[in-house]
Order: structure tokens, then sequence, then C-alpha cells
């Protein structure tokens, strides 16, 4: 929880052994050798046998400690979760079997039945979950419902709490915190960096807070008062003060001597900044120039000057684009009289592009991304209730106007059956534009002043695509209904109608998100909603109006 760090800052020499070094990282260069007991406790641990020896035991806790350091499989998660989840139901057997034990059999047995339990299935159980980074044991604890999460998540190690709860979801988060007391709390969130205690700081209670902040130092306070003054969505929520700065006058020898000084660094770095005395950024220095010229050439001979820096009060979600456009690794923050105050990496910055599309797919249903997978049913049914709603009152207006033409209705009954065709075939195509436009608005890349060559270009696909629609459902229904004298009238209407309704979808899909998102909000939320809505309503009274005027 150290800030940037500078030799010359602090007046020491880059070489010197005593120079300030960043907080211990999870990874450590090289993984250390097992011994003989890990290697037992690996065999063990690979038969689902319980490990009963102290010795073996130790061995598997000292390597789940290293087990950062291990490759991971990208399907280890997956992997692990189903284990988790055949061991929770092995438990759940044997304790119901020694439940039903319990009044006929004596009371000693049952203690030793349990005592069986706790060797083979949680024993097993802890020691799998130790061996998993902490992002898979989130992983695991958000796909199972909520007594088994309990169980799971006290099984895990105290000193690994703080970082799983960064890692799952909020909902998950707030109800892992209410299963833990204060002192948990305090013991789990004091080891972590300032930045992280301020993104923890929202779901903890205050007095957590306050005891956490009382162990840190002045320094660390005010980067934790900083932290939690940005704004949510802002750069400065996200961004973490663990970077390492140079001088420009340094030769990369000094720099070289100064790294290995440091116990390690920081994670994700791929650059040195280049601060003045004053800590003005003035450039960053990549690593691989580092090692690929000579060691006598100064900082200021082959440091970048275009550096892409960022401001604390810059939108989140631009940032992240910007990662991604540029391919970036990590980005300065600065003040704004350039100072360096932090940095944002990579993982911040696809942590930011994931939530973001998890909150548009749930909010064009109209769900809260918060919503806990295996929350109650109480809360999941309060939370799906408003839009549902909406979508009731939408329902109603659309039955409304069916019901205004039941004459018409009643004298081609045709129409019943081929009027849902002209809805449906408007909605999907409209929820088609409207996908685009929300993407459009998130990605920067619709504006004012090209929405206009925007939208003609979706009125004309619309169009194009529902003379050709139309006309196979004119076809169709024509063919449906050629016995009858009002075959051909049914397909020209299908035809009309159809193209009609699909230009108003596209209108609709495009106003909608813009109109959100002019009004301050999200053009995702119940956009959809909104969309069915509109097709449905505008589809009925298209088609059966023009049947009123056809079928007179």
């Amino acid at each position: 929880m150290n800030p940037s760090t500078d030799p010359r800052r602090e007046g020491q020499d880059p070489a010197a052994p005593d120079a300030p070094a960043n907080r211990q990282a999870s990874l450590e260069l090289e993984p250390a050798r097992p011994t003989d007991a890990q290697g037992r406790a690996r065999e063990s641990q690979a038969h689902n046998e319980p490990v009963d020896t102290p010795e073996v035991a130790a061995a598997a806790e000292s390597e789940s400690e290293s087990g950062d350091d291990q490759q991971r499989d990208p399907e280890e998660a997956s992997r692990a979760l189903n284990e988790v989840q055949e061991l929770l139901r092995r438990h759940r057997v044997v304790l119901d079997l020694a439940h039903r034990q319990q009044h006929g059999e004596d009371a000693e047995r049952h203690s030793l039945v349990e005592l069986l339990v706790e060797r083979q299935h949680l024993n097993e159980l802890r020691l799998r979950l130790e061996r998993l980074h902490p992002a898979d044991v989130a992983y695991i604890l958000e796909a199972l419902p909520q007594s088994d999460r309990i169980t799971v998540w006290d099984l895990v190690k105290a000193e690994r709490d703080g970082e799983i709860l960064l890692e799952v979801s909020e909902s998950v988060r707030e109800s892992l915190i209410r299963s833990m007391d204060t002192e948990e709390l305090v013991e789990a969130v004091e080891t972590l960096d300032t930045d992280e205690i301020a993104e923890l700081a929202p779901d903890l209670p205050s007095d957590v807070v306050e005891a956490v902040r009382q162990g840190l130092s002045q320094e660390e306070r005010e980067q934790l008062r900083a932290s939690m003054s940005y704004p949510e969505g802002s750069v400065g929520a996200l961004m973490d003060f663990e970077t390492i700065s140079v001088r420009a006058d340094f030769s990369l020898e000094a720099v070289l001597r100064y790294l290995r000084t440091l116990d390690e660094l920081p994670d994700h770095t791929d650059q040195i900044f280049v601060v003045d005395e004053h800590d003005q950024l003035e450039g960053s220095l990549p690593l691989d120039r580092v090692l690929i010229n000579q060691p006598e050439v100064l900082v200021s001979d082959v440091m970048r000057r275009d550096v892409l820096a960022l401001a604390p009060y810059d939108n989140a979600s631009e940032a992240a684009l910007a990662f991604e456009r540029y391919d970036l690794v990590s980005a300065p923050v600065v003040d704004p009289h350039n100072r360096l105050v932090g940095r944002v990496t990579v993982a911040e910055a696809v942590d930011v592009i994931r939530e973001e599309g998890e909150s548009v797919a749930l909010a064009q249903a109209g769900l809260r991304e918060e919503e806990d997978l295996f929350s109650s049913v109480w809360q999941s049914a309060r939370n799906r209730w408003l839009w549902l709603a909406v979508n009731l009152c939408t329902a109603f207006f659309a039955s409304r106007v069916i019901g205004a033409f039941e004459g018409t209705i009643e004298r081609v009954v045709a129409l019943a059956a081929l009027m849902p065709i002209v809805a449906g075939i408007a909605g999907n195509s409209g929820n088609q534009t409207m996908t685009l436009i929300i993407r459009s608005l998130a990605l920067g890349q619709l504006t004012r002043s090209n929405a206009r060559q925007l939208l003609a270009k979706e009125i004309a696909i619309a169009g194009l695509n529902g003379v050709v629609w139309g006309g196979v459902a004119g076809l169709f229904a024509w063919w449906l209904y050629s016995d009858t004298h009002q075959g051909a009238l049914l397909g020209a209407l299908m035809l009309l109608a159809m193209t009609l309704n699909l230009v108003v979808g596209a209108l609709i899909a495009m106003a909608v998100p813009l109109a959100l998102e002019r009004s301050g909000r999200d053009p995702a939320i119940g956009s959809s909603v909104l969309l069915t809505f509109s097709t449905d309503s505008m589809g009925f009274l298209i088609f059966l109006g023009l049947a009123s005027l056809l079928f007179r």
C-alpha cells in the first residue's frame, strides 16, 4: 500500500539496499520446488483422499499458499466447481445418514460419524479451495446456492477473504459480508491496498471501515480518502497508487539497480513512469527498452514522450475503451497539474468492460445487474416487478387497439391469424437496430453529427427488408387463402403492413435509446420492453387499419 516510489524523491541512490519497495504482490518470480511431503500431498489430493498426517497437511498448505505461482488452466474453475458440488453432495448425504442414526445409535457412534464427515469431505473441500486462485473461488461461490455458499465460505482461509471479496459480484459480496462479524471483516480488509479497501468500503459497515482506517499510516489514509472521494464510474475510483517512477537523467544501469532492490514489481507493470522533481509526468520508459539498450544510455534518450495519461475524473468506460483501442497494459493518472497520482491497469479496464456488458444485457430485459443468481424467490420476484407491470400495461393497450377493430376481424377472420406475424417481425428487426444503436452509444461512435445519416440508413434497411420479407409473407398469405376471394388482398395487406411497421420499428428503436441517453439515463434500461410495446401496438394498428380500408 505504498505510493509511487522514486529513489531520487527519497534522496537515495537507486542501488541503495534500503530503497523503498512496493507492497508484496501475490505472484513470486520463481515457484519453490516441491518437497517430498508436498508430492505426497498432491498424490493424496489427486485421489480425493483426506490428508491425515501433519507433515502432508502442512506441505499441502504450503503449496496452496504459493498456488498463484503455478500456471492456471482456463477450465480449472469449471472442473473445480464440479468437484466442490460433488463434495458438498457427499457431505449432505453423510450428514443426513448421521442424523437418521442419531436416535437409533448411541451418542458416541454419532460423534464418530460426524468426525468422519469432517475428515473425509470438509477437509478435502478445504484443501481443494486452497489450491485455487481467488478468482476461481469467487466463481464457485457465485455458482452455489446460499446454504452451500456459506459452507464453502467458512472453509476459506481467513487471510484470503479480502482477495475473494474483491472478485465476487456485488450481490454475492453482500451476502458473504452479512455472514461475517466485525473482527473477521477487519482482518480480511486490513491486508488489502488502499484502492482495494476503497472498492469494498461501500459494502462494509461504517465501524469496519473506521477500524481499518485507524490501522493505516497517515499516507495510506490520505490515499484511502482520495480513492473514496471520486465518484463511481470514474478513473479515480479505479486507479491504484502502486507506481514506479524515475527521473529522465538516470542511466538505464541505475534504473536496473533500483528495480533489483524492490521485492517485486506491481502487477501489470509494463512501463516505468518518468517524472521531474515536482512529480510532473514527462513520459514513460517501457521495460523492453530498459533491457535491449546499453546500460549507459540515459532514460531521456529512450523514453516515450507521447504517453496517454488519464485524469481522475475521466469516465471509466471511456478509459476502458482507450485500453482496448490502443492495446494498453497500464496508463498513468495525473492531476490537473500533471502530477503523477496513480495508474490504471488492463485488469481494471477488463472489469469495466465486462460489467458494462453484463449491465446492458440485463438492463435490456428490465433486470437489475446486482441480482444474485440464488437470491430468495421474494427478492428475485420484486426485482422483476417493475418492467413486468410496464409490460402488462402495454399489453392491455395493444389489446384495446385490437378491440377497436373487432368488426373488421369478424368480417375477415384470417386477419386474427396473420397479424401476430407483422408485429413479431417488426419487433425482431427493431431489436437488431436497437442493439446496434446501444452499442454505438457505448463506444461513442454515434453523435449528433452522424445521427441523421444513421437514421436514414436504418430506415432504408427497414424499407428494403419490409419489401423483401413482406413480399414473402404476402405470397404465403395469398397461397394459404387462395381458395377464397380475399387471398390477393391479404397478400397485398401483408406486404404494406410489414413494410410500414418495420420502418416504424426502426424509428422507435433509434429514438428510445437516444432519448434515454440524452436524459442522462442508461439507454439499455427497459429499451426492449418499450420497443415491444411500440411494434405490437403500431403493428396491430397499421395492419388492422389497412385491413379496414381494403375490406370495406
